[in-house]
């Protein structure tokens, strides 16, 4: 039988599972198991059914990726707040790379979990461009995270056209697995978490935002992509500033970021402001 070649794990997937409730638990438990602190499921149907307009073509819908797919998992791991403070910087993309490689390990880890229980799945990866140029020339990814993250209920989304969650705000990085299981869906996330403070409008560096919500205006990608190109010459893109200046999240009060005037106020905050240029002297090019 074709079966007896496939992994033992696969072989026996019905063990110990009986419902998508018990599959789903398993998977929470896994994911605690590798300390994972956000996770939330969304039905492939909630992308038919899209929260607002306009909404994204339906060849990016993850069954349009995916044909078999039933459900999509998205995982979230955070930034921290002191070193995204430093960015541009060496110590920011350092960081950035290692998250996003954490990201396709955790969702690659994942989607081998449920397929060896029965339910094939498959990982996305966390950025699916081949780098900064190409953004330039075609500014969007095949499968977008951020809004998987929406229907999955971590967030909603903030005038920086980042998903805002109520843990930390938008210093969050997204993957996601898509699933053959039908596993039973997180309500979506009804407080709106954007306070429309516009902080991050006024302190883009490329003047990429604009004050009206999302989708109602969009990030200008070619004036957000061109000045992370001239970082990324530099390596010290990403830029990050939109996210770091974002009030929202339970993590400002951890790391006692609750006055904004840390970012503009050198006089008030001399010892942040002394750090933070330290670390940006080192490790980046001069132009």
């Amino acid at each position: 039988m074709w079966e007896n070649y496939l992994p033992v794990g696969i072989r026996n997937h019905k063990e110990g599972i009986s419902t998508t409730e018990d599959l789903k638990k398993a998977l929470l438990q896994k994911c605690e198991s590798m300390d994972i602190p956000m996770v939330r499921v969304a039905s492939v149907e909630r992308w038919k059914n899209p929260p607002f307009l306009p909404w994204m073509p339906e060849e990016f819908y993850p069954q349009s990726i995916y044909p078999e797919a039933k459900s999509v998992i998205v995982i979230g791991l955070p930034i921290p707040l002191p070193v995204l403070e430093t960015s541009p910087s060496i110590y920011y993309r350092e960081l950035y790379n290692t998250v996003n490689s954490l990201l396709d390990q955790y969702t690659y880890r994942l989607a081998n979990f449920l397929t060896s229980k029965g339910y094939p799945s498959v990982f996305v990866p966390r950025d699916g461009y081949g780098g900064i140029q190409v953004l330039l020339e075609n500014p969007i990814a095949f499968f977008s995270h951020r809004h998987a993250a929406l229907l999955a209920g971590l967030g909603n989304f903030g005038v920086n056209n980042t998903i805002l969650t109520p843990e930390y705000g938008p210093r969050v990085r997204f993957g996601s697995i898509l699933s053959t299981a039908k596993l039973p869906s997180d309500p979506m996330l009804e407080t709106q978490l954007c306070t429309r403070c516009m902080r991050c409008v006024k302190m883009c560096p490329s003047n990429a935002l604009k004050k009206e919500d999302y989708p109602d205006a969009l990030t200008d990608k070619k004036a957000c992509s061109s000045y992370s190109a001239e970082l990324n010459k530099r390596y010290i893109s990403p830029c990050g500033i939109c996210i770091k200046v974002c009030p929202i999240g339970k993590d400002r009060e951890l790391y006692n970021r609750d006055d904004d005037a840390i970012y503009i106020d050198e006089d008030l905050f001399p010892e942040h402001h002394k750090a933070w240029k330290h670390v940006r002297s080192y490790g980046g090019k001069k132009l």
